[in-house]
């Protein structure tokens, strides 16, 4: 790690701290390497090396934000960063307080994606590929795509933080298209990350052949019949219905701009059943979500959003924080050191309940198991979510695969419908999109989930 770069950060910023409200200076440097197949081409094969830095400055309240790519730009970029917020500034600066944190985090690391060839990677991703594409006369082409980023990230603001962090990041994207006679398209996906191993994506061929499979099925699968119906979520969709449909709800910016849902999401109001508890932990080991210190230097955190049916909290960055009167949650990131710090998830997901999942399902006589998302939108509090895959569930067991799953409906409703909530729990690898930052290292959890009167849709 470069300590002297720390150093000369904090010397940069140190003559700035009488003369502006806030300032902060952000540097990644990043190696980081992407192959891809699409069908039986090599479409890329990309090796990047980087750096690049961003400038924040605060004065009564206003805010500015500047980029560079190379030290020698840092002192220009600091003069223009405080003159435009020393500019814009008409009102109070309003940051909720954070004790200053000295610290240096390392990553931890078994086999180091950087000192596996290109020639390795390639022979590893063309294997995966060929067995998509092997595994069905019906698959008609695939998405293969492996990656690894190492990055080292620096911290220093005007307060007295300075951190520098270590992060690796490995990932493996699987994807089958599938088309029948009748024209028929389906698909299939599977991603496979680790934070710390190159050989969590080695080995893992029957994880990959999963996303085939899936796609083949559908094929064979009959349209669902719309209407409402008592639907079993899987751990996957749970935890992408919580994350999507209420997690960004809960983001102090998106909050503190919209007084109707400050009022839908007082804080102590009833939101569900006892058992329904949702967190947002940045604590836990491994997970893509996962960080020591946030982009403001805030440490990570377990956040209660919903504790035992009841709305407990929201996330925040040290502006909103400050605005609503509440505490730094450690929300604050950024996909990089050239965009600013929002409020943002880590790791989302509902806690276990009590149920198993055949506990769920045998007294249902007609009604949906929806597994995974294929795509969704929401709005506001409504939400619409395409699964994956579907089933049937007919006298309290699973039956014959549907297609064309469409859950949609108001998430504050929905939460009241949940009926049950399962035993197990798992916690599946993301990417989320905000305010054109995509895409963030998210993780979102949670088991299994019954809900009654959900409006099912279909084709035709």
């Amino acid at each position: 790690m470069n300590h002297s770069l720390s150093e000369q950060l904090q010397a940069a910023i140190a003559s700035y701290r009488s003369v502006i409200d806030y300032l902060e200076i952000r540097i990644d440097q990043s190696e980081a390497t992407t192959l891809s197949f699409r069908g039986p081409h090599l479409e890329a094969v990309d090796r990047n090396l980087g750096l690049v830095g961003g400038i924040r400055a605060c004065h009564r309240g206003g805010w500015s934000f500047v980029t560079f790519n190379g030290m020698a730009e840092l002192s220009d970029r600091l003069a223009e960063a405080t003159s435009q917020a020393q500019l814009i500034g008409q009102g109070i600066t309003t940051l909720a307080a954070v004790d200053p944190i000295q610290d240096t985090v390392s990553a931890p690391c078994d086999r180091d994606p950087r000192g596996v060839s290109l020639r390795e990677k390639r022979a590893i991703l063309e294997h995966y590929n060929r067995l998509l594409l092997e595994f069905d006369p019906q698959i008609q082409s695939t998405i293969a795509t492996l990656s690894d980023r190492f990055s080292t990230s620096y911290f220093v603001n005007s307060t007295g933080t300075c951190l520098v962090q270590e992060r690796l990041d490995i990932s493996g994207r699987f994807g089958a298209i599938a088309k029948n006679s009748d024209g028929i398209v389906r698909q299939g996906f599977e991603t496979v990350r680790s934070r710390r191993d190159f050989n969590a994506v080695v080995g893992i061929e029957t994880q990959v052949i999963s996303a085939a499979e899936r796609a083949i099925r559908q094929l064979r699968a009959k349209s669902v019949k719309g209407g409402q119906y008592t639907v079993i979520l899987d751990p996957h969709l749970s935890g992408v219905f919580i994350h999507e449909a209420f997690g960004h709800l809960s983001e102090g910016d998106f909050l503190y701009e919209n007084p109707r849902m400050q009022d839908l999401l007082a804080l102590d109001k009833p939101m569900g059943i006892e058992q329904l508890t949702v967190t947002d932990d940045a604590t836990l080991p491994g997970l893509p979500g996962s960080f020591h210190y946030d982009d403001e230097g805030v440490p990570a955190q377990k956040k209660y959003l919903i504790k035992n049916g009841v709305l407990a909290g929201r996330l925040h960055s040290r502006e909103t924080a400050g605005k609503m009167a509440e505490t730094p949650t450690g929300n604050a990131r950024a996909i990089n050191a050239s965009y600013p710090p929002i409020v943002r998830m880590t790791n989302t997901a509902i806690e276990p309940g009590d149920r198993t999942v055949e506990e769920m399902i045998r007294d249902i006589d007609n009604g949906i198991y929806a597994v995974r998302m294929l795509g969704g939108q929401t709005n506001g509090e409504l939400f619409t979510f395409a699964a994956a895959e579907g089933y049937w569930i007919r006298n309290g067991a699973i039956a014959e695969p549907v297609s064309d799953v469409t859950l949609s409906g108001n998430v504050f409703q929905t939460l009241k419908d949940i009926e049950q909530i399962g035993s197990d729990t798992h916690y599946t690898s993301g990417g989320c999109g905000k305010a054109g930052q995509m895409p963030l290292p998210v993780s979102v959890g949670g088991p299994h989930l019954r809900i009654k009167n959900v409006v099912v849709g279909g084709r035709g």
